[in-house]
């Protein structure tokens, strides 16, 4: 399926890193044909207030005093101007909510949406949130832009990466990614294993073939772990093959597991080394 209705959801600051994030988002569902959907959120964040309220102020004037909230508007003025450069179908919606509520609010949007183009930032706990609930609630998938060097990453995908291991969210990743797929210049299939079984090579083979009946020409290798964690590894991969962007399944173990004891998606959430699609 073609993708032309996308999400990008906003919250934060202006800073430089957010709006160039912004700025390769628009340009990539330009790149895409696709009409972008910007929503906004104003997020309510207890402060501690700089002067002692007086006894004779009302509660509501004591509420408004130990709040404030992310600019919202700066974000999407950032938004606008990418828009208008690169000639986007768009729209925009602000709402102003909780902290607590922000990452289902975003989920809620996106669930008539093609996908969701996520800005993330390095080692982010709501970033991380966003990008989960997104994951399990949406049920659409997820492509993240690496805020910290976004005004690098291409808008074009010509190298992508398949992180294969034959699972269900591996699968589905697979096929909400076909639409890049096709249009990509290389496309790489690689299984991390240090054991490279029968089974790991005839699954990896048969992507392969099942790409070739969509018109997708691939490639498929196993690499070593050696010891280290997979999503290191990828990183690594993507870094020495200057991929473009990562395809891969999400929480292939428990969510809790990889809370506790670390995995290759928490790893990617945490610090994407490109552009990442991911799907669950």
């Amino acid at each position: 399926m073609p993708i032309k209705d996308v999400l990008l959801p906003l919250v934060g600051e202006p800073t430089r890193d957010a709006i160039a994030a912004i700025d390769k988002c628009v340009a990539v569902a330009g790149d895409f044909g696709a009409k972008v959907s910007a929503v906004a959120i104003e997020e309510d964040i207890l402060v501690r207030p700089k002067v002692v309220v007086s006894s004779g102020t009302t509660n509501a004037a004591v509420s408004e005093a130990v709040r404030s909230v992310t600019d919202a508007q700066g974000l999407l003025k950032a938004f606008d101007a990418a828009a208008v450069r690169f000639s986007v179908r768009n729209e925009q919606k602000r709402f102003r909510m909780a902290a607590a509520e922000v990452a289902l609010g975003f989920a809620e949007c996106a669930r008539l949406k093609d996908l969701s183009l996520v800005p993330v930032k390095p080692d982010d706990g709501q970033s991380e949130r966003i990008v989960e609930r997104l994951l399990f609630e949406s049920g659409r998938p997820v492509l993240m832009c690496p805020e910290l060097f976004a005004a690098e990453l291409p808008v074009v995908f010509d190298r992508v990466l398949i992180a294969w291991d034959h699972s269900a969210p591996s699968a589905r990743a697979v096929a909400d990614a076909l639409p890049m797929l096709q249009s990509a210049a290389t496309v790489s299939i690689v299984t991390a294993t240090d054991s490279k079984t029968p089974a790991q090579l005839e699954a990896g083979l048969s992507l392969v073939a099942h790409l070739a009946e969509h018109g997708v020409k691939a490639s498929f290798e196993t690499i070593k772990i050696d010891g280290s964690s997979i999503g290191k590894v990828f990183e690594a991969h993507v870094n020495a093959n200057a991929i473009d962007l990562l395809v891969m399944g999400a929480y292939h173990h428990s969510r809790l597991n990889e809370t506790v004891w670390g995995g290759a998606t928490k790893t990617v959430i945490g610090r994407p080394p490109c552009w990442v699609m991911m799907s669950r």
